[in-house]
């Protein structure tokens, strides 16, 4: 596995009433990681980023060690299908179709990551160590993000949910700035707080900005709390991580078959007179190279 280990801080906290629990990601680095890993545009890495971030931020939901969270944006827009995958530590990765598709700012000035991503699907795959995981498909509502999964968690879940994500993009084609704010209601949640987090949530439309201008995690859990008491419970730092290796990559070759792997070689030597097979991985760029004898060897074990 390559370097891919970029910090990315995640605040939890919970409303002192038991009314909602409130995460905040600033997502900065790991962002960065990857748009050095795929090479995006500005429209492509804002998508991509913030389909990186709230999949981070539903990982660290999860409850043990071995869960996992898979979200994967299907849009007709230019920018193809998107994936993130993230663990119980909000430890996440993230594959891009098309990393150089770009549009023009739409009408307001703006990157445009709805036009970019376009209309289709939200699909949702919680591993949480059952015997199958959990599959939740909704369509997507503006190809934004963040409304697509607040939408997700209201209808796949049940659970009303607000969801603030951004990217600034700077001049360069880096990241300025990511984060994002995700609320959820708890069962039986108090009215007024509802009313009150949702007023709140009209300040977070720039979360980007926001960290831009240096403010910190806390900083923005309290702006997006307001009037409204709560407490912090846990402080993360999670990572861009890919969990790729030569080993795992062996046993996808592997499952190819020996017929398969035997045409591929020969193809291979054809076209460059090696007989090898080379595996790229799509969410960090590592290589790795199977000679004839490495994969033959694994059907004679």
């Amino acid at each position: 596995m390559g370097d891919n280990s970029v910090s990315c801080k995640i605040l939890r906290a919970i409303t002192r009433d038991g009314s909602a629990r409130v995460h905040v990601i600033n997502s900065t680095e790991a962002v960065n990681r990857a748009i050095e890993i795929h090479k995006t545009s500005a429209t492509a890495g804002a998508a991509m980023g913030r389909l990186l971030t709230v999949t981070s931020v539903m990982g660290c939901m999860l409850g043990e060690a071995e869960d996992s969270v898979t979200v994967t944006v299907k849009g007709d827009g230019a920018l193809g299908m998107m994936t993130a995958v993230s663990d119980y530590l909000g430890n996440v990765r993230v594959y891009v179709e098309n990393p150089t598709a770009d549009l023009p700012p739409n009408k307001y000035g703006k990157l445009d990551v709805g036009g970019i991503v376009g209309g289709g699907l939200l699909q949702v795959i919680c591993d949480a160590g059952g015997e199958e995981p959990y599959i939740g498909i909704t369509p997507l509502v503006s190809g934004e993000i963040g409304e697509d999964i607040a939408s997700y968690y209201a209808e796949s879940e049940q659970i009303p949910t607000m969801c603030a994500v951004g990217v600034l993009i700077d001049r360069d084609l880096s990241c300025r700035a990511a984060g994002c704010v995700l609320i959820q209601m708890l069962p039986f949640y108090d009215d007024a707080t509802a009313a009150s987090l949702e007023k709140n949530a009209a300040g977070l439309t720039h979360i980007s900005s926001m960290f831009d201008s240096g403010m910190t995690c806390r900083d923005v859990l309290a702006a997006a709390m307001g009037n409204v008491e709560y407490d912090i419970f846990d402080e993360l730092s999670a990572e861009y991580r890919c969990t790729c290796s030569r080993e795992r990559t062996a046993r996808a070759v592997y499952s190819l078959g020996r017929d398969e792997v035997e045409r591929l070689l020969s193809e291979e030597r054809e076209r460059t007179g090696r007989e090898e097979i080379e595996v790229c991985c799509r969410f960090c760029g590592n290589k790795y190279v199977f000679s004839k004898d490495d994969a033959l060897k694994m059907f004679n074990k």
